[in-house]
């Protein structure tokens, strides 16, 4: 089935584009909650008016979350947790909890169906994307630590993996280079 889009849908499209979708999908999902129409000629000519609407409303929420989204990409959250020996958790760190804390540091309350991603089960250092807007997608650091661990510590061995990486892929990129400059000797 051919629909027209109302509204921006998450992993679908942008509002005014037409897609194909299950038929289920548009009758039990998207046409109750009036995120789109059924795809006819007189929805086809509105296309155009309500993708026009569509980008000054996107806009309009992308200049208004702006500043939510510059406080949540540099913002670390700290969860303690119980773990086995593997580092396994007895549990998990949920997009609730993640929620909740964002709200306590920075004051604004984030729905914990904007976080992207599945529950954090293991130790060590996570990245999480939060949904704001279409556009608006900051990422916010997780550190999940032993009870009488400090944090920091899986922070700075998180950065010093990132640099060994990084040092391996320039030594890899110098070896390619290395063999495709004797390969022309």
């Amino acid at each position: 089935m051919k629909v027209l889009l109302l509204r921006d849908v998450y992993k679908l499209g942008l509002a005014g584009e037409v897609k194909k979708v299950a038929n289920g999908y548009g009758r039990n999902f998207l046409f109750p909650r009036k995120l789109a129409v059924p795809a006819t000629a007189g929805a086809l000519k509105q296309a155009d008016a309500i993708r026009e609407a569509a980008a000054k409303v996107r806009e309009q929420e992308n200049l208004e979350k702006a500043s939510l989204s510059e406080k949540l990409g540099g913002l670390v959250l700290s969860f303690p947790a119980n773990a086995s020996e593997k580092g396994r958790l007895f549990g998990s760190v949920t997009h609730q909890m993640i929620a909740n804390q964002i709200a306590e540091k920075t004051g604004e309350t984030v729905d914990r169906r904007s976080i992207i991603g599945s529950a954090i089960r293991d130790l060590g250092v996570h990245l999480m994307s939060v949904r704001l807007t279409a556009d608006l997608l900051p990422e916010v650091t997780v550190v999940v630590h032993r009870d009488d661990e400090d944090p920091e510590a899986y922070l700075a061995a998180e950065e010093e993996a990132e640099e060994v990486v990084a040092e391996v892929a320039d030594a890899v990129e110098e070896a390619v280079e290395d063999a495709a400059d004797a390969e022309e000797a």
